[in-house]
């Protein structure tokens, strides 16, 4: 069975427009509301309308990569920032969730998909996975960068994976008339509307909380072998030695670490 972060009642007006994270009995309830938890048996409430069942040919590295990370990847940035063919992406941040937005937004046949960070390794990632362009955020001309990789006008979607005020800031700075803003970072400081400026730019800025409403899709995807997201699972550690593996993806710059997968001992 599939885990997911969210928990849904599957009969309020919410769950009725498949909104589960504000599911009146449920939503965001693990790591949430209750403890989240690492362990080879897990009781989930509201589970008859929470849970997927895994297909054949899903394994398990790509099933926990789908709990989370590619449902917000997918549902809060690149649907809602609508990306169509032929459009210019810039993806501000290369962390799972930016690196899981780059996969994904492949479906949509973009033209061009910027990625900016300053971790190195994980730009050498994001290009593997299919960024055609990668900028470096530590030079301080990131802004001027992207601008001129898409032309001079900027981005036609600009997605924030991060959650803090500078990157918000950057896809503010980047996006082009009629462009769209995704946030999917959490910021947990306040950021700068720069209203100034984009008052007369027709831009769209979004926010979302996941619903996993698209995991069946996922699901899907991965079964037929047009979505490996089991390429982002880079440590492996026993449940056993779970604090080890903490460490490393609290150090993940120097361990190169992207997801970390506990396994049952």
């Amino acid at each position: 069975m599939l885990i997911s972060c969210i928990t849904s009642c599957g009969k309020c007006d919410y769950c009725r427009k498949a909104m589960y994270s504000h599911c009146r009995a449920g939503g965001w309830v693990l790591g949430h509301t209750i403890d989240g938890t690492q362990a080879q048996f897990v009781r989930i409430p509201q589970a008859d309308s929470s849970l997927y069942r895994l297909p054949p040919g899903v394994g398990e590295d790509a099933a926990v990569m789908l709990s989370d990370i590619f449902p917000t990847a997918l549902e809060c940035g690149v649907l809602n920032g609508r990306i169509q063919p032929a459009d210019q992406v810039a993806i501000v941040g290369a962390g799972p969730i930016g690196l899981a937005a780059v996969l994904t937004a492949q479906f949509y046949s973009p033209a061009r998909i910027i990625v900016a960070d300053r971790d190195a390794n994980r730009l050498r990632v994001a290009r593997e996975l299919g960024a055609t362009d990668l900028v470096d955020v530590g030079t301080g001309r990131a802004a001027d960068a992207i601008r001129t990789l898409s032309g001079g006008e900027g981005v036609d979607v600009a997605i924030e994976a991060v959650g803090i005020p500078e990157t918000f800031d950057l896809c503010q700075s980047v996006v082009a008339p009629g462009g769209r803003v995704a946030n999917v970072g959490v910021h947990g400081r306040p950021v700068s509307l720069r209203l100034e400026t984009l008052w007369a730019h027709n831009v769209t800025i979004t926010t979302r909380l996941v619903d996993t409403a698209c995991t069946p899709m996922l699901l899907k995807l991965v079964a037929s072998g047009r979505l490996q997201p089991a390429r982002l699972a880079t440590h492996r550690f026993r449940l056993s030695d779970a604090m080890r593996a903490y460490d490393t993806f609290g150090d993940a710059a120097r361990e190169r670490a992207l997801k970390v997968v506990l396994e049952k001992d």
